[in-house]
């Protein structure tokens, strides 16, 4: 299983602004992560979107969380990002399978992702940035 790029980016973007208390550019953001601005301006409108984070534009603007570190869900985040219908052709109704209705995979694959998706219920974004301090100082050591 490996998630998207857009929602590893939201979920770094998610950390930075869980560790600092300070609203954040998506520059600021980008340089210190070392990826791309244009892939992050996009993830924000989608994170802005489903309500995870604000933004504000003009002079001293930037991205700030719309709620408290301690009640964004990292399996909500994860969920409003992925597209999980089709983790397998057969799961989606995508594909026609001629083993289908006697094919263990899809409950084996679907019982395997609600696993995933559990586990990553019971995480907070605080729980993931417990020790904010240290998760800045990598990212001022990371600025390029």
């Amino acid at each position: 299983m490996q998630l998207n790029l857009r929602t590893d980016y939201a979920l770094r973007m998610m950390m930075a602004l869980a560790a600092s208390e300070d609203t954040l550019s998506i520059d600021w953001i980008a340089e210190h992560y070392g990826i791309s601005r244009n892939h992050l301006a996009k993830v924000a409108q989608d994170l802005a979107a489903a309500g995870f984070i604000e933004t504000q534009r003009g002079r001293g603007g930037g991205l700030r969380l719309a709620r408290p570190p301690a009640q964004i869900n990292v399996g909500a985040v994860v969920r409003t990002l992925e597209h999980f219908d089709g983790f397998v052709a057969c799961m989606g109704g995508k594909a026609d399978c001629v083993i289908d209705g006697v094919c263990g995979l899809k409950p084996a694959l679907a019982g395997a992702l609600e696993a995933f998706l559990a586990h990553l219920d019971r995480h907070t974004l605080a729980d993931i940035v417990a020790d904010r301090h240290a998760v800045l100082r990598r990212l001022a050591a990371n600025a390029a």
